[in-house]
């Protein structure tokens, strides 16, 4: 059967053709400084998306995701700069890190739902905030703490090396890329439809033999794990790390995204992303006070698009690409009437 391709996605094969060629195409055109703020894009899109995991599938809303983004950009450089690891050990251990935080913290925070989950996701973020804070022989502090990136691979004599901006640009698109596509196959696996299953109706789902509270944790796990990925990756990106990551104001960003872009969508955090840092970018060059045009424009969305930029562009392309002839047969049975009725009277 031949794959049929709607306008969504051909909009999305464009962006992705976008995506490949925009460390060469926007150089020429004079934006270079455009090519690491895509890069920033993509991965607070995938801090965005471990957002929505929880809030547009599972009907969770936390507060707390940028814990596991700050274990995860902590563990990446810890493993660097204390323990003196290699690139991917590093990595590797800024994601078990973070997973490991979701894990402990999963257990009492998935028991409950509503704004009690809420809550106690900002808990957990500020109680290891405040401890980042005075730890300082550690993390640093408010002042955090800078590292240096070693090479990602050597093949011969040849480094590749995230010092190298194309490189960097192309690593952070493939992980980005893979972890959207893993989360796509979890999504639509019978367990992803259990996610929707608790969010719809967590006490039918358990009449069938399921435990809520088993899928809640799981989906909670999974988003720590994809938030802890998404904190290495701008640890690594930023060659930076500190203890304001771990602030809750951070999770508020990408539930700001998730929503701006469009819940229970995959790309819709991604959209939001882009477009709100896309307009923090443009406005703060010609006025200091742009995080109230921001404010602005969430309060609409939420007011009057809750459904998204997704949802928005899903509903304009199917209403221009309705065929001529959805309008036509009404207008072809009202022309014939006429002549059936001249028919019957001769």
């Amino acid at each position: 059967m031949p794959l049929r391709l709607t306008p969504l996605h051909i909009l999305g094969l464009i962006g992705f053709a976008f995506l490949l060629v925009a460390p060469f195409l926007l150089p020429l055109l004079g934006a270079k400084f455009w090519v690491n703020i895509i890069a920033e894009i993509m991965i607070w899109s995938l801090f965005a998306a471990s957002v929505n995991l929880l809030l547009g599938y599972t009907g969770l809303l936390s507060f707390g995701q940028a814990l596991y983004f700050g274990f995860g950009a902590y563990g990446v450089a810890l493993g660097i700069d204390m323990f003196g690891w290699s690139f991917w050990p590093s990595a590797v251990f800024g994601v078990f890190v973070a997973t490991a935080c979701a894990v402990i913290t999963g257990i009492f925070a998935a028991r409950l739902t509503w704004h009690y989950f809420a809550i106690i996701t900002v808990v957990f973020s500020l109680i290891f905030f405040f401890v980042a804070i005075g730890w300082k022989s550690v993390t640093g502090g408010d002042d955090g703490r800078p590292f240096t990136v070693p090479p990602v691979f050597k093949i011969g004599g040849i480094e590749f090396t995230m010092l190298d901006q194309t490189f960097q640009y192309y690593f952070i698109m493939a992980v980005v890329g893979a972890c959207f596509y893993l989360m796509h196959v979890i999504l639509k696996s019978p367990l992803g439809y259990t996610f929707i299953a608790v969010r719809e109706n967590a006490s039918r789902l358990s009449l069938i033999g399921y435990s809520p509270y088993l899928i809640r944790f799981i989906s909670f796990v999974i988003a720590g794990a994809f938030a802890g990925v998404a904190g290495v990756l701008f640890a690594l990106f930023a060659r930076y790390v500190s203890a304001q990551y771990l602030f809750w104001t951070v999770s508020g960003e990408g539930v700001i995204w998730a929503l701006v872009g469009g819940i229970g969508t995959l790309f819709g955090p991604a959209l939001g992303a882009a477009f709100l840092i896309v307009v923090r970018e443009e406005l703060s060059i010609y006025w200091e006070h742009y995080l109230f045009v921001v404010g602005i424009i969430v309060i609409l969305f939420v007011s009057f698009a809750p459904e998204g930029l997704m949802g928005l562009l899903t509903r304009t392309i199917e209403r221009w690409s309705k065929k001529p002839t959805d309008h036509a047969a009404p207008e072809a049975e009202t022309s014939a009437a006429p002549g059936e009725k001249a028919g019957g009277g001769s």
